[in-house]
């Protein structure tokens, strides 16, 4: 296993890379992180469209440098359309995030609907401990879309995970934990403050996607978004309140200099 941090070259060379490009990323996630989602995009230089308006899902999943798809995407939008996006950016050799929140939490329907979409080969697959040991096959404890199970406790699911859908797959948590199948990076630090500012996950699916056309690998592109949100969470911790502290991570998200470690 090996750790990464901001320190490290590697990941401030992809920040760097991603300023250069300023990617367009598409995502399709729910109202309630469409707003931090797209502002974190804007905060590290990315260029961000969100929504299934009309054939968004089939144009836009396949033109884009990179989409993210966050399985609460439901709450508004049909299973068609996750469907439509996914098997476009699949087709169009587009990389995409699978973000799978919630799974594991109850329901049937919604499950098989997010299992469903593995057939499109993310790139990437994120989520807490949680909802990956349940899409693993394993059970865990969690509330609706709050894991019970620790980070750790998920790793060998992950590493099973990535094995069978040859994508790579990250874990959040106290030790955050990215995984091809064999190599494991572990990104510590962060802010407890993350889990209590609503989107701050699901933006993180997207911020990975930024990262997927200017890294050489997605294991490098996940760990590289881990350890980049750590650092900011890091620098916003000085402020009172989740709503201080929410406003301050993209306030550090923007200063971010990929130049100065």
């Amino acid at each position: 296993m090996k750790t990464i941090a901001w320190n490290d070259a590697p990941v401030r060379d992809a920040l760097a890379a991603l300023k250069r490009k300023q990617p367009f990323v598409y995502g399709l996630t729910n109202y309630i992180a469409a707003s931090l989602s797209a502002n974190v995009l804007l905060a590290v230089g990315a260029a961000p469209a969100i929504g299934a308006a009309l054939d968004w899902p089939t144009c836009f999943a396949a033109g884009a440098d990179a989409l993210w798809i966050n399985g609460a995407a439901l709450v508004s939008d049909g299973a068609h359309a996750l469907r439509a996006a996914a098997c476009s950016a699949h087709e169009a050799g587009t990389p995409w995030v699978l973000d799978p929140v919630a799974v594991g939490a109850g329901s049937a329907a919604y499950d098989e609907t997010i299992r469903s979409l593995l057939t499109y080969k993310p790139a990437v697959i994120r989520g807490n401990a949680s909802e990956l040991i349940s899409l693993a096959g394993g059970a865990a404890p969690g509330k609706g879309v709050e894991t019970q199970a620790r980070s750790i406790d998920a790793l060998p699911y992950i590493q099973r995970l990535a094995q069978q859908t040859c994508a790579v797959v990250a874990v959040s948590g106290e030790t955050d934990y990215v995984t091809d199948g064999s190599e494991v990076f572990a990104i510590g630090g962060g802010d407890a403050r993350l889990a209590r500012v609503t989107g701050a996950g699901c933006s993180l699916g997207a911020l990975i996607a930024a990262l997927l056309p200017v890294s050489p690998a997605a294991i490098q592109a996940a760990s590289a978004a881990h350890a980049i949100y750590a650092v900011a969470a890091e620098r916003a911790a000085g402020v009172r309140g989740n709503g201080s502290f929410g406003v301050a991570f993209l306030d550090a998200l923007s200063e971010l200099d990929p130049h100065v470690a």
